[in-house]
């Protein structure tokens, strides 16, 4: 992934370990349907340390990589908003998923979809055949980001009785290239 990309109103960077303290924020803001190892626990874990520790083991683990999570920062202010990225997740380094998740008062805003676009074309740029997305059947948002961006239901599902189903969508970057199935 680029150190850095810019779009009208982003700039998207490296997430780094110093950057802990926001994306703590971020998880003390998920919804509860979320499974716990994604929420703050009762006891404060992830703490701002284990998370920077994280980022820092993730940093290098994606250094000369299509793969890894962006910042996003508002380019009239560098606020914090969230991040967008691919990671391999429950899909594979062939054809990574896209995550992205913005801060509660940006949410709305259309900072997720104009993420989402720069690293979508990111993805094709590096030849990327396809890019999955897993998403909470409850979470109606970020399926409208999804489809904004160009990805279609691929009428794959995960069950999950306890958090909602995953619902996967897929997006073709290069059509006729791709390794059929997750």
């Amino acid at each position: 992934m680029a150190e850095e990309l810019l779009t009208a109103r982003l700039r998207l960077r490296r997430l780094v370990p110093g950057d802990a303290a926001v994306v703590r924020r971020l998880w003390s803001e998920r919804d509860p349907r979320v499974p716990a190892r994604r929420r703050l626990d009762d006891r404060g874990h992830p703490t701002v340390a284990e998370l920077a520790e994280s980022l820092a083991d993730r940093g290098s683990e994606t250094e000369d990589s299509t793969l890894g999570l962006m910042a996003l920062e508002t380019r009239a202010t560098a606020e914090f908003v969230g991040y967008c990225g691919t990671v391999i997740g429950g899909a594979s380094r062939a054809e990574p998923e896209i995550a992205f998740e913005i801060a509660a008062e940006f949410q709305g805003l259309g900072y997720a979809t104009e993420a989402a676009h720069a690293i979508v074309q990111v993805a094709r740029a590096a030849g990327t055949a396809r890019l999955w997305a897993s998403v909470r059947e409850w979470n109606a948002p970020s399926f409208r980001v999804l489809e904004k961006v160009g990805f279609v239901d691929s009428s794959v599902r995960t069950p999950d009785t306890v958090h909602g189903d995953s619902i996967w969508w897929s997006m073709d970057l290069c059509p006729g290239q791709q390794d059929r199935g997750r």
